[in-house]
């Protein structure tokens, strides 16, 4: 199965948490902070639910980008956890 956003929204995979810090120490789960980037799965078209002008989608499957962290709703589609966010969510893109 296969998820199309619609309107403004994007679907979204997390990226792991890093597991170990860069002097080597190896994180705890319980210690790990919840990731902030992933990577886009599939974007909505842009248009507008409530009449007002469509938005022009600044992301596309493959990028990497950063969503606020507690933002958007989980989805487990084929045994894969994805989230949909709103455009708005989407904080930067990641190069």
């Amino acid at each position: 199965m296969t998820l199309k956003p619609l309107y403004d929204r994007v679907v979204v995979k997390m990226t792991e948490a890093e597991e170990t810090t860069k002097s080597g120490i190896v994180l705890a789960s319980s210690a790990k902070e919840k990731p902030q980037v992933a990577v886009v799965v599939a974007v909505g078209d842009g248009e507008s639910h409530d009449g007002k002008e469509a938005v022009k989608m600044k992301v596309k499957v493959g990028d990497k980008v950063i969503v606020s962290k507690y933002a958007g709703t989980e989805v487990k589609v084929d045994g894969e956890e994805l989230i949909i966010v709103n455009a708005g969510d989407i904080l930067a893109t990641v190069e």
